[in-house]
């Protein structure tokens, strides 16, 4: 079973980058999938992103694409979300999660495992 310590987030004004650091340990990183998505406040947690076993295979939520990157380094078991031309309407709380599911997926339920989340505020 993999557990999931994420760092990174804060305030941030409109414009400007953040990158969104999560960890694993606990199992074997490399034949997880993983993915990130957010909770803005008052509503459901959404997809934002998702990578492959072998870090090529990405896919993004349209509100993020050619924004966000998602990346992960599988020698030090880590992911990252690197966010740039950040806008207010991408404040909320950030989860990274983990699945063995074969393909990428997009869907909460799918995902087993997941950090404990951190803040991201982005003021205009």
């Amino acid at each position: 079973q993999v557990q999931l310590v994420q760092s990174g987030g804060g305030l941030v004004q409109a414009g400007d980058s953040l990158r969104l650091s999560c960890v694993a340990s606990g199992g074997t990183y490399s034949t997880y999938v993983m993915g990130w998505f957010r909770q803005p406040p008052g509503q459901e947690r959404e997809f934002v992103a998702a990578i492959g076993r072998n870090g090529i295979t990405t896919t993004y939520a349209d509100a993020v694409k050619g924004r966000f990157t998602i990346s992960r380094d599988n020698t030090n078991n880590t992911m990252y979300l690197q966010m740039n031309s950040l806008k207010p309407g991408d404040t909320a709380s950030y989860y990274c999660a983990a699945t063995l599911a074969l393909v990428l997926p997009t869907t909460r339920s799918r995902y087993n495992y997941w950090g404990q989340g951190t803040q991201v505020i982005v003021s205009s």
